[in-house]
């Protein structure tokens, strides 16, 4: 969903129209400026560098949408394919008939004569208004093209124009801007045509937004397009998703980079006052707020949603973004949080994380004065979860410690294993993650189902009387991403769209969560075997109800006993046929991963928000939850290397080196065992090995003694080994055999 351009904008833009008149140039002069910086004749006939004057002094554009503050919130899933409301009449085409070809041959004329009149021509009358535009790109100038599945654009000719724009002289690259900015000057009355929407998709695809010198048209330009109504956002959404893969990236990328510059300008005097232009941005998210919506609406997605992230808001204040989000919601006031897609995982997880730390220090600040009021003397394992367990008893005594201190979960926190010396610096926290998922997930425990065929864990679905364990198993979820501990947990992704659906627990406990649509790709990433024997009953092409022989019941064994269970109404009676079939495929995916399972998912989910309950969630995707639940599972030990600290040796010792080469050279499984032994997990955390902080101490003990481990510093003490074959002895066993805290 995407929010309405914020009040902030208009006022803004109406700020500027008001201000003194006589500071700023019309924005006709600014036309009148570019005609007359013209190159001389010497000069019009080589491809040049395209320069704009100065466009600090440029006057705004007027109000394009007067109601442009009162839009509503719109869905772009929710609309129709075709919108039904009265279209205005598209005026006539001028007709031109110039093709591909045409246009290829002028080029190469001009370019072996030197003479472009025909290409400065060509491009100056196709850009000189929205009409022209269509008249040059329409597929047919007589046909409406006023559906979604197709924009009526010829794009293989886009496409050849404009990548032969930025090799023309720098009069035909202005003569462009020139007839954009006539375009976007027009007055305009009543709603836009299908052409003015086709007009606005093919500016958007112009090389020359990637200049700094044209940034105030691009504005101008994205401002238009932000200010549409939502009928016309469906269309360009549905348009946009035909575009190729490599154009769709460099408009993605041009307008980050758009976004990117106007808020970390290189040169500031390039641009406008930022207080004269507030609307810059806001306008620029929301038409990337369109392509992230068309990116969505296919599978698999045009490129990653990776690429929407905007690196660059890794560095603004990160929190009063949050905070104006939560105090003003998704009008008002612009905040990049509206548009969570554009901020990066690793932006995401500091919002986190400080969020987490404020209600941390609220909540143990409230224990503080509870005890005083009291007048009771404070202590400080008051301010921390503190979880004592036996090793033997793990899972009964973390259960027991986590019910009983269900108020603090929100405290730092602190584990003590009985009968272990052991200071919990984080080593040991880390520890009874690994161990306590490690004993909740074996297959004898019986709570989940391993996959070979998709290697990840499912809910059992066997019915019992007691779902607190599950709840536990996301409460452990919850600390993990609310203490920045990864874990090594193997869910498929459907499991964290459950875990976002709701991503607020609601106040109404009938509320159905953890049930969200659920399709055949889902199944695939769960039980493969069985989606692809679902994916042969849709394509069968005989007879299905005579040759499957199958009805609307299934089965399924829980300790030993086989039960049956209709998908709907009576399905034992009801026959799966050629007609129906679709219903029942879909009717066991939603049993499987939805209905059988519920209880067991509710109290999971109930054990994950009890720890994680933000609204910081909103803001994640269900991919982005798994990587910070997980980390990275791919390892990167060249990246390790170019980050590792060291105390006591150089990176050109003999022994470093000895333990690179070492390194570098284990399997997949040492690298793993080397990073758990070092650091108390073998994932990699959200921003890359970087965070780790890992260092290499050297250790001042005999050489037969093995490598030590600090892992709540990811510490490895090491030995000056003699050799690389004493070396890699020596690891070897220290890796293959760490579990347990002591002192000798």
């Amino acid at each position: 969903k995407l929010p309405p351009i914020p009040a902030a904008v208009g006022a803004a833009a109406g700020g500027l129209e008001r201000g003194a008149k006589n500071q700023f140039s019309t924005f006709s002069n600014f036309i009148t400026t570019i005609n007359q910086k013209k190159e001389s004749t010497g000069n019009r006939n080589s491809p040049t560098q395209l320069v704009i004057p100065s466009i600090k002094n440029v006057r705004d554009l007027p109000p394009i949408c007067l109601d442009v503050r009162q839009k509503q919130r719109i869905s772009i899933d929710t609309l129709p394919q075709e919108l039904k409301a009265p279209l205005p009449p598209e005026p006539s085409l001028p007709i031109r008939t110039k093709t591909v070809k045409d246009f290829q041959d002028d080029m190469e004329k001009a370019k072996s004569s030197g003479d472009w009149k025909a290409v400065h021509d060509f491009y100056s009358t196709t850009f000189d208004s929205f009409l022209e535009i269509n008249a040059a790109f329409k597929k047919d100038a007589n046909s409406p093209f006023n559906t979604t599945e197709d924009s009526g654009i010829n794009a293989k000719f886009v496409n050849v124009v404009y990548d032969a724009l930025l090799n023309t002289p720098q009069d035909v690259q202005k003569s462009v801007l020139k007839g954009i900015i006539n375009g976007l000057l027009q007055e305009w009355k009543g709603p836009r045509t299908k052409d003015d929407l086709r007009a606005y998709c093919i500016l958007l695809q112009n090389p020359q937004f990637s200049n700094t010198s044209t940034y105030v048209i691009y504005a101008h330009l994205l401002r238009q397009i932000a200010a549409l109504t939502e009928a016309d956002h469906h269309f360009l959404v549905h348009w946009s998703k035909k575009v190729s893969q490599r154009r769709f990236k460099q408009v993605v990328d041009r307008l980050l980079q758009f976004i990117s510059l106007r808020l970390f300008p290189a040169k500031p005097e390039e641009f406008p006052p930022m207080m004269k232009c507030t609307w810059w941005i806001p306008s620029a998210t929301k038409v990337l707020a369109l392509f992230n919506a068309a990116n969505s609406l296919i599978s698999p997605p045009i490129i990653s949603y990776t690429d929407f992230y905007n690196s660059t808001l890794d560095h603004i204040d990160l929190m009063e973004e949050y905070h104006n989000w939560q105090c003003y919601g998704n009008s008002h006031r612009f905040s990049f949080c509206q548009y969570p897609f554009i901020i990066s995982i690793a932006a995401k997880k500091v919002i986190i994380q400080r969020d987490s730390e404020q209600q941390m220090i609220s909540i143990a600040r409230q224990s503080l004065v509870d005890k005083v009021s009291r007048r009771q003397k404070p202590d400080m394992n008051m301010l921390f979860l503190n979880v004592k367990v036996r090793r033997t008893h793990l899972v009964s005594d973390s259960l027991d410690e986590l019910a009983r201190k269900r108020a603090d979960l929100k405290k730092k926190l602190k584990v003590t294993f009985v009968g272990e010396a052991g200071l919990d610096m984080g080593g040991l926290t880390k520890e009874w993650f690994l161990l306590l998922i490690r004993q909740i997930f074996h297959p004898d425990y019986g709570m989940f189902t391993y996959h070979k065929d998709s290697h990840c864990h499912w809910f059992s679905s066997f019915k019992c009387d007691n779902y607190s364990e599950f709840r536990l198993v996301g409460a452990l979820m919850g600390l993990a991403v609310y203490n920045s501990i990864t874990l090594d947990i193997r869910f498929p992704p459907c499991c964290y769209k459950k875990l976002l659906n709701p991503p607020i627990v609601p106040c109404d406990h009938n509320t159905l969560i953890g049930i969200c649509d659920v399709t055949l790709d889902d199944l695939f990433q769960i039980m493969p075997e069985l989606a692809h024997g679902l994916s042969e009953l849709l394509s069968y092409d005989g007879n299905v109800e005579e040759d499957f022989y199958s009805t609307f019941q299934v089965f399924q064994e829980e300790f030993g006993v086989i039960k049956s269970y209709n998908l709907k109404p009576n399905g034992d009676k009801i026959p799966v046929t050629n007609q129906n079939r679709k219903e029942y495929v879909q009717l066991y995916v939603d049993f499987l991963l939805n209905k059988s399972i519920y209880k067991q998912f509710a109290a999971f989910y109930y054990g994950f928000h009890s720890v994680c309950a933000s609204y910081a969630l909103l803001l994640l995707r269900p991919e982005e939850v798994e990587i910070l639940v997980c980390g990275s599972p791919e390892l990167d030990m060249a990246a390790l290397q170019r980050n590792t600290q060291y105390e006591g040796y150089q990176k050109t010792d003999v022994t470093i080196r000895y333990f690179w080469d070492v390194v570098l050279g284990f399997s997949l499984d040492l690298q793993k065992k080397l990073l758990h032994f070092a650091t108390g997990s073998d994932r990699v955390p959200v921003g890359g090995m970087a965070d780790l902080n890992f260092k290499i101490s050297k250790s001042e003990t005999s050489t037969n003694w093995l490598p030590v481990a600090h892992t709540c510093f990811n510490q490895l003490c090491l030995p000056p080994y003699k050799n690389k074959k004493e070396l890699k002895q020596k690891l070897i066993i220290g890796i293959s055999n760490a579990e347990g805290f002591g002192l000798e």
